[in-house]
């Protein structure tokens, strides 16, 4: 997949996540489980779906470690957007 198509299911992304997709050359449909995961964790394993493994599991660290790297003041910039 190329960037814009990245960008295009999983949002912006800083240069080093979509770097990241890029070079193990994730295709849309590992993305788009990927994706699911994080946003339907839960539901997923409800309907007894076993955790994500190997590149799926890879693609949900790379998508997820931006929102750990936010600090005070990102999180600060962003209610005051509200």
């Amino acid at each position: 997949m190329q960037r814009d198509e990245i960008i295009r299911i999983a949002g912006p992304l800083d240069d080093s996540s979509l770097a990241a997709i890029e070079a193990m050359q994730a295709n849309r449909v590992e993305l788009l489980e990927a994706m699911n995961w994080l946003s339907n964790d839960e539901a997923m394993i409800s309907e007894g779906r076993h955790l994500p493994v190997d590149r799926i599991a890879t693609l949900v660290e790379i998508l997820e470690t931006p929102d750990a790297d936010l600090d005070e003041w990102d999180l600060q910039q962003g209610w005051d957007d509200v």
